[in-house]
C-alpha cells in the first residue's frame, strides 16, 4: 500500500435495518488532503461517516475499508478512536453527570495508553485543557460543566472541535459540523479545523452547503447520491453546485 494512502475504500456497501443505504462507494484519501462529501438529504453521508466510526447500529454488507494498511471493519469503534479516528457528530449528545474536563481526561488517557504511552499527570492534563480551549476560544468555565449540557448548537459544535483538538486525530470525520452555525461560530470551528492540518492528517468534511467550505478549502470534492459517489472533482465542483444544484450532476 502506498504510504500517502491514509483511507481507501472500495465497494463499500452498508444497511440499516435491512435497508441499504451505501451503495457501492469508492474513495481514496491521501495524507493532508482535505476532502468534502456533498449531496442531497438522503444521499448517505452522514451514514458513511458513523460506517467509518463504526457505529454498529449500521451493517456493512460489501467492500473493503483500509486505514494505515488495517483492516478498519474489522476493529472495534474504540480501536478506531485510539488509532487517530475521530468523528464530529452532526448532532452532539449530551452526557449528565460527566463533567468535560473528566470526560476528555478519560478519552486521552485511553488513547495514550493504547499506544503504549503513560497517563498525563495532573497538571500535565491542565495545561493541555487550557491551551486547547484558548486554541477554539472556548472559556475556562466550560471545562466545568457538563459535556453538551445546556449547550447552544454553536457551543455544541465548537467542544466538539475542542474534542479533536485534545485528540489530535489522524483521520477527522466533519458530520455537517456547520449545521445551525451562524458566522462568527462558523469562522472559529472552520479556524480550529484549519490550524490542525498537518502534512500527515487528513479530513473527510461531509456537508450541504458551500459556506463551510469558503473556511475549510478542501482538495477534493465528492458528490454522494443515493448512496454512491456519482462525481469527484476540484474545488470548482462547489461553485458548480452552488449555481445549478444537485440535480446538474450526473447519477
Amino acid at each position: 500500500m502506498n504510504n500517502d494512502i491514509l483511507l481507501e475504500i472500495k465497494g463499500l456497501r452498508a444497511a440499516v435495518e435491512g435497508r441499504e443505504i451505501l451503495k457501492g462507494v469508492d474513495l481514496v484519501i491521501r495524507r493532508g488532503e482535505v476532502h468534502a462529501v456533498m449531496g442531497p438529504n438522503g444521499a448517505g453521508k452522514s451514514t458513511l461517516g458513523a460506517v467509518l466510526a463504526g457505529r454498529p447500529t449500521y451493517e456493512v454488507t460489501a467492500g473493503t475499508v483500509r486505514y494505515e494498511g488495517r483492516d478498519l471493519l474489522a476493529m472495534s469503534p474504540e480501536e478506531r478512536s485510539w488509532a487517530g479516528l475521530f468523528l464530529s457528530f452532526q448532532y452532539p449528545v449530551e452526557i449528565p453527570g460527566v463533567s468535560i474536563t473528566n470526560f476528555m481526561k478519560a478519552a486521552v488517557n485511553a488513547r495514550r495508553k493504547a499506544q503504549g504511552l503513560s497517563e498525563l499527570t495532573p497538571g500535565e492534563y491542565l495545561k493541555l485543557l487550557k491551551e486547547k480551549m484558548a486554541f477554539v476560544q472556548m472559556k475556562g468555565e466550560f471545562a466545568r460543566r457538563e459535556v453538551n449540557v445546556g449547550f447552544s448548537g454553536g457551543e455544541k459544535k465548537r467542544n466538539e472541535i475542542f474534542q479533536m483538538a485534545m485528540l489530535e486525530p489522524v483521520l477527522s470525520i466533519l458530520d455537517e459540523t456547520d449545521s445551525g452555525l451562524d458566522v462568527d461560530a462558523l469562522r472559529i470551528v472552520a479556524e480550529g479545523v484549519n490550524r490542525m492540518r498537518t502534512p500527515q492528517t487528513a479530513s473527510i468534511v461531509i456537508t450541504h452547503y458551500q459556506r463551510l467550505l469558503e473556511y475549510i478549502v478542501p482538495d477534493v470534492v465528492h458528490v454522494l447520491k443515493d448512496g454512491r459517489i456519482v462525481r469527484t472533482a476540484g474545488r470548482e465542483l462547489v461553485d458548480r453546485i452552488e449555481k445549478e444544484g444537485y440535480e446538474s450532476i450526473d447519477g
